[in-house]
């Protein structure tokens, strides 16, 4: 899959493109149903599958103090694209000239001049330009007009309800892990290089392994049940903090992963870090001791769960 920031940097606009354009935050079972098709009709063409995306979102451009969450990061988002075999990923800086667009003018310079697209795919409830002015039957008469189709997806459900990057958000917000699971078709995993923290873990009897969380906001906080990939072979039974360590008086939000019977040293890894169930909220204590209490506790809860979700 090739990968490339900016229209301007594709060396070769001569092949024709079927196209498809968003966020894709979390890559859901709706969005994998947009996959699915714009692979499909790509290759029935002989055309390029290609994805557009933008960095930062167009939420976190307009509105970075009140952003939701994001789900997948950047290189989570493209490690799905791969698993569905999308030729191409483009992403594009979201700035003040693309946020000031006309939907003539996106149409002209992204869809047509920058990418030659001849079949685009998207979402219902895709809008686009300045305004948001841009909707679906914007682009039907752009297609008219300079010889590409559109093609509409229609809302995916799953057990009765709306699949959406927002009700992933609560579900996980929630501790509602098996549902949102349900709807990203697949666990809930958060991936990160292992970096080296205050190692106040290791000096109380419970090494952890750091992961920085390079979002605006975390969508998980607490302690959960999980396992680890990218250690070892197999997975790697944990319990998983996301929390700012209130008994410390932190203020940013951190993951740290306490990986049941192991003691290697693992900094500089990239990890796969997978949700299992949530055990409690985040808690501040008194003292430190209450806390160590309370960890031993988390880790007996921790390998209840872990058992039970192995059956």
């Amino acid at each position: 899959m090739e990968f490339i920031r900016g229209i301007n940097n594709l060396s070769d606009n001569s092949s024709t493109v079927a196209a498809t354009i968003g966020n894709f935050d979390g890559v859901h079972l709706g969005h994998q149903a947009i996959l699915q098709t714009l692979k499909s009709v790509a290759d029935k063409a002989g055309m390029l599958s290609t994805i557009v995306i933008f960095e930062p979102q167009p939420i976190e451009y307009f509105a970075p103090d009140s952003a939701p969450s994001r789900l997948t990061r950047l290189r989570e988002k493209l490690q799905e694209f791969r698993r569905h075999n999308i030729d191409r990923v483009v992403c594009i800086k979201f700035d003040s000239n693309l946020a000031n667009l006309s939907a003539n003018e996106f149409v002209k310079q992204i869809l047509i001049d920058g990418l030659n697209v001849k079949a685009l795919i998207i979402g219902d409830d895709f809008r686009f330009a300045k305004n948001r002015e841009g909707n679906f039957q914007t682009l039907v008469n752009a297609g008219a007009e300079y010889g590409f189709e559109v093609q509409k997806m229609q809302t995916f459900y799953s057990s009765g309800e709306r699949v959406s990057s927002t009700l992933i958000r609560e579900a996980l917000a929630t501790g509602q892990i098996i549902n949102a699971n349900q709807m990203l078709g697949r666990p809930y995993r958060i991936s990160g290089r292992i970096v080296h923290g205050e190692k106040r873990g290791r000096k109380i009897g419970f090494a952890t392994a750091n992961i920085e969380l390079k979002r605006y906001q975390s969508p998980v906080h607490g302690i959960f049940s999980g396992r680890v990939f990218g250690i070892s072979d197999e997975a790697m039974d944990a319990v998983i903090y996301v929390g700012s360590r209130p008994v410390y008086n932190g203020e940013r939000v951190l993951l740290e992963v306490h990986i049941l019977n192991f003691e290697q040293d693992i900094y500089g890894k990239q990890i796969q870090i997978e949700f299992i169930e949530k055990l409690r909220g985040d808690a501040n204590f008194d003292t430190e001791e209450e806390m160590i209490k309370q960890i031993h506790v988390d880790i007996e809860h921790a390998k209840i769960s872990l058992q039970k979700n192995n059956n």
